[in-house]
């Protein structure tokens, strides 16, 4: 039995929290920085199980769009649903304000995302060649699209 999935909205005091899962779960992971300025700007839900923190997620709203910029499970909690989880959470935020569309990018080689984003309704749109640094040059990036429900 696992305890109740819960969410909040991070605060500048989850910072070292939410580093020390994203420099756990990437190769390149999100700069101190870059979650600094997304407090400013964007939606960044924390998932917990009980009371420990799980994972976190960042959504930006413009309008009717949504763009999932960030979304990471700690990876010795990944491969039990928690992903899709925090994906259906951060997708029915945006719904809430009034987004009807939402766009991602995500690594070629991630293959568990993709099959995760495919599964919630996403499809492929396109490609930005050389997107994401990578081990030894540069990767591609899949560019995915979903229309909002409630």
């Amino acid at each position: 039995m696992t305890d109740a999935l819960n969410f909040r909205l991070m605060v500048e005091a989850d910072l070292d929290a939410v580093l020390k899962i994203e420099y756990a779960a990437y190769s390149h992971p999100w700069t101190r920085g870059i979650f600094l300025d997304g407090l400013k700007s964007y939606e960044i839900w924390l998932m917990f199980e009980g009371n420990q923190q799980v994972g976190h997620g960042v959504i930006q709203i413009i309008l009717d769009e949504a763009h999932l910029l960030n979304i990471t499970v700690k990876p010795e909690n990944q491969g039990r649903g928690l992903g899709l989880s925090l994906l259906e959470h951060l997708m029915s935020r945006a719904y809430q304000r009034d987004a009807r569309e939402c766009f991602l990018e995500l690594r070629d080689s991630n293959r568990p995302a993709y099959r995760l984003y495919e599964r919630f309704g996403f499809n492929e749109i396109g490609r930005r060649r050389d997107y994401y640094p990578a081990v030894g040059g540069r990767e591609d990036a899949v560019v995915m699209a979903c229309t909002l429900f409630e």
